[in-house]
């Protein structure tokens, strides 16, 4: 086919964002360039400097269907099929949580207090933090737990194109994992109430699994739940890192006081909201 046939980059650009804006789309230009910087494999910078340069009609395609999905709601990590995390790029679609910048934190708060022995990443999803944890980290081996086959799929394929060394189970929280099997436990749990994930974003609500997201009438079912299971499966002096819901981090350093950690700290994230717990175990308790 002859290029005189084709899109110029600065009308398929143009398209792609006119998409977008008809979809309420906020900044339209720049989430079309933020498209194109991920499905074309450049930085943007020749569609603005080389506007007539023809585009490709499969890759034309390409680019305005995903402008499409993304002005239907569909998430830009969807579109793309890929996140950024930490040093990793990550496959990312329905089967898991979406990970966010502010669950960056518990790598490195977890890495300030313990990097060898045992990790395991209770609710793996995507395998972001495991997969983190194995590339940071100097530990012996790295488990990656999660209830559904689905997500552990999903962190199987991120496991094979990263090339890093984590185990992968199905499991309920920490119940399948020995007892004193383990010198760190990190986790991002469901932290919302029912009520709360009625009231979320279409966009969150619609495209990422509610299991990832509630947890009981209150929110704190599973967060409880880590700080009850994680004495049992950590060796003393072991640390537990739980990403929080900010209005329940006061409960949550309650709870954990109540059942016996030592040094219970809450850090805020990037925002300056309390968004994660660290503790120890107990030597004693």
């Amino acid at each position: 086919m002859t290029t005189d046939l084709l899109r110029p980059r600065g009308a398929l650009l143009a398209e792609a964002a006119g998409i977008l804006a008809a979809g309420g789309v906020p900044e339209a230009r720049r989430e079309a360039l933020r498209i194109w910087r991920e499905l074309a494999e450049g930085d943007g910078a020749d569609v603005v400097v080389r506007p007539e340069l023809p585009v490709e009609e499969r890759l034309a395609a390409t680019l305005l269907a995903a402008a499409s999905r993304r002005a239907g709601g569909e998430p830009l990590a969807h579109v793309t099929g890929r996140i950024g995390f930490r040093r990793l790029l990550l496959r990312s679609d329905r089967r898991a949580l979406i990970p966010r910048p502010e669950t960056e934190g518990l790598v490195e708060l977890l890495l300030a207090r313990v990097s060898t022995g045992c990790v395991a990443d209770i609710g793996t999803g995507s395998g972001a933090l495991a997969l983190s944890l194995a590339q940071e980290g100097g530990f012996a081996s790295v488990l990656g737990v999660d209830l559904f086959a689905e997500a552990l799929a999903l962190a199987a394929e991120n496991r094979r194109a990263t090339g890093l060394r984590v185990e992968l189970a199905r499991g309920d929280l920490c119940g399948a994992l020995a007892t004193g099997a383990l010198d760190a436990l990190v986790s991002n749990p469901p932290y919302l109430s029912a009520g709360e994930y009625a009231r979320l974003d279409p966009a969150v609500r619609d495209w990422e699994p509610a299991a990832a997201l509630v947890s009981g009438e209150d929110g704190l079912a599973a967060t409880a739940r880590l700080l009850d299971e994680g004495r049992r499966v950590l060796r003393p002096g072991g640390w537990i890192a739980v990403e929080l819901d900010c209005s329940r981090a006061a409960a949550c350093a309650r709870r954990a006081a109540e059942l016996g950690w030592d040094a219970i700290a809450i850090h805020a994230d990037l925002y300056g909201r309390e968004r994660y717990l660290l503790a120890q175990r107990s030597a004693t308790r």
